[in-house]
This record gives C-alpha cells, structure tokens and sequence, in this order.
C-alpha cells in the first residue's frame, strides 16, 4: 500500500445519491453522482425504499464511470472505503454490502467512516486552498443533519458541540416549500422565491436563542417551531400570498441561527477559523452572510467547492486516505448501518493490530 499517498475509493449511498470518489491521497481523482432525487420528487422527500432500491441500480454504473474517470483499475487501489452511518439504514445497507464485496473479491482492506467526518474531510482534497488548519469548527448543514462540531484532529478528535432537536435545516426548507406550494427539493425552489423578497417583512422565530435556551442548547438547533410558524402566518393571511417575502423571511431566520450559532462556538472556543459543508451550503444567502459577519468577528472561512459539499464518495474516500495516512488500521468486516452513528466514531470497527 502507499501509505502517504493511498489511492482509495470511496462509497456514499446515506440518503438518495450514490456518490463514488476516488483519490490518491490528497488529490480527487473522481467524484461519480447518481442522485434518485426526481424519483422523490412526486412524494415531497425521500422515500427510504425508493432510495435503497437506486443505490442497487446505480452502484455499479457509477463505480465503472469513476475509474474510467480516475483512469485506474480495481486492483489499482489500496483501499475501499464506504459510509457506515448516519444515515437511511436500508440505503446503508446497500453501499456497506457492495463495499465489504469489494474489499474481499479484492483482497483489499476496507475502512468504515462517518458520514458527518466525510463532510469535513472534503475540504482537504480543494487543490486550489491552502492546507486546513486546526482546531476549526464545522458547520455541517444538509436535508438530514445539522451539526456544529470542533474538530482538533480529523482522524482522532471530533467533538459534537450541538445539533438539531428536531428538523434538519434542510429538511425545514422542504417543508416550508410544500407550504408555499414549490417544488421538492424545496432548498433551491425557497432560494429562487426569496431573491425577489423583503427578507425583512415577517419577523419569523429563531428557535433556540433566547436568553433562557442558551444554558441547555447554546450550540442546538430546533427548524420545527420556525416551520410552524410559517405554516400559521400563511393560514392567516387573508389576500394573494406574498411568497417571495414569505420565502426571505423564512430563509433570513434560518441562515440567522446557522451564522449566530457557529460564531458564537468560534468565539467561546477560541479557534477563528469555520468550515462549512453539506448541500444547504449551496445556498446563496448562507454563504454571504457568514463570510461577511465571520469577517466582523475576524473568522476565516472556509467552504469546500460546491460539488464536495452535498454527499459524495470523494469524501468519504479522502477520510479514508487520511486513516492511512496517520496509520489507523482497516475496519474489519464486523461493521453494519448505524442510522445513528455519533460524530466522535470516526471510523467503525478498526482493527486491532496483532504484535
């Protein structure tokens, strides 16, 4: 194996895209996506079943797509690595299967990683960034999670400082887009609407940040109240409704407590430096509102490139690399799908060296 720089290649099949990477080292050589998204598209979300049945469909296909891209073989590689969790447990399942059947057929060793730590791990393979610094605090903002973490070493410490009580901040977006009567996924739909509304007009809720929430959850996160009260202001408006304005203000309040609350983690913690991830990052308005309040509060910040942010395999190949890198051994093949795996479990099931 060339340990400094191994060539990995990297399954993601947690929600409704089949991502495969592939990467040496450092440096991505492939980032493959299958999404099932217009197959949920009919049902307002992701559907667990249809999204197991895709991954099975898709596998194959893009895995051959990414090493015609990458320009290697399968017995080029020094390693597999695949998501254990979190995640949709069925959709797990497919990738951890197709990864444990590869990594055997091969002979290869195989690492199982977290899903949350892959997202991180993206910004290290952006060619054209300096070298990530540590600690930084992460901002992980996606349709299933929602995460503020400190993360001291990639591969040995990751600390959770908060996370969502209820609704992701993704999974809000979809819900208030149903209410406005837009199109799934509701992210992109709620961006178009808002960029011709008063992100002013209707002061809606920010969950969690009043004084009295702050002892319990000063790094939480709650979308559920805020989407309510979306739902309440639009059952009462009598006349056409306003959906631009109705589309900023929700969005105001969300990107609000994402940039308050990550700032707020900076500044108690001591690190000047955040990193953003997830496919909520493609939002517009998230991104220039924490670039310009974290240049305030003298904050670096970082974003991977857009098609490292939402879930891919490059990624969840790149921790894998940096495993090697820093000498972890593989996972054995006693791993399943942990739908809720904690960020500290980096890597699942590491083997034990034997003297």
């Amino acid at each position: 194996m060339h340990v400094n720089d191994p060539l990995v290649l990297g399954i993601e099949t947690s929600c409704d895209e089949t991502g495969i990477g592939i990467v040496r080292g450092r440096t991505l050589l492939s980032n493959t996506i299958a999404s099932s998204m217009d197959e949920h598209a009919r049902y307002g979300g992701v559907v667990p079943e249809i999204a197991a049945r895709a991954h099975l469909e898709a596998l194959q296909p893009a895995i051959e797509a990414a090493l015609r891209e990458a320009g290697v073989q399968l017995d080029d590689l020094d390693a597999i690595a695949v998501t254990s969790g979190p995640g949709l447990a069925g959709a797990l399942m497919v990738g951890i299967g197709a990864a444990k059947a590869l990594a055997v057929s091969l002979d290869k060793p195989l690492y199982a990683v977290n899903h949350l730590v892959g997202h991180i791990a993206a910004d290290i393979l952006d060619a054209s960034a300096p070298p990530l610094e540590l600690p930084t605090v992460a901002l992980l903002v996606s349709g299933g999670h929602t995460s503020l973490l400190l993360v001291r070493d990639l591969t040995t410490d990751v600390e959770l400082l908060g996370e969502t009580v209820d609704d992701a901040a993704g999974e809000a977006f979809d819900k208030v887009a149903r209410l406005l009567g837009l199109p799934y996924p509701g992210g992109p739909e709620i961006d178009r609407a808002a960029a011709s509304g008063d992100a002013h007009a209707i002061r809606f809720p920010r969950g969690l940040s009043r004084a009295s929430d702050l002892d319990k959850h000063r790094y939480d996160f709650s979308f559920s109240g805020l989407k309510t009260a979306v739902a309440r202001w639009t059952e009462q408006y009598d006349g056409e409704l306003p959906v631009a304005d109705v589309a900023a203000s929700f969005r105001e309040a969300v990107v609000d407590v994402l940039v308050t609350k990550a700032l707020a983690a900076c500044a108690d913690h001591g690190v000047p430096r955040l990193l953003l991830g997830g496919g909520v990052i493609a939002n517009r308005r998230l991104r220039d509102v924490a670039l310009a309040r974290a240049a305030e509060a003298g904050v670096t910040v970082r974003i991977p490139p857009l098609s490292l942010c939402t879930d891919n395999g490059a990624m969840i190949a790149g921790l894998a690399a940096e495993l090697i890198r820093s000498g972890r051994k593989p996972s054995t093949l006693e791993f399943g799908a942990d739908s809720t795996l904690p960020v500290t479990e980096i890597q699942v099931a590491e083997s034990v060296a034997v003297a």
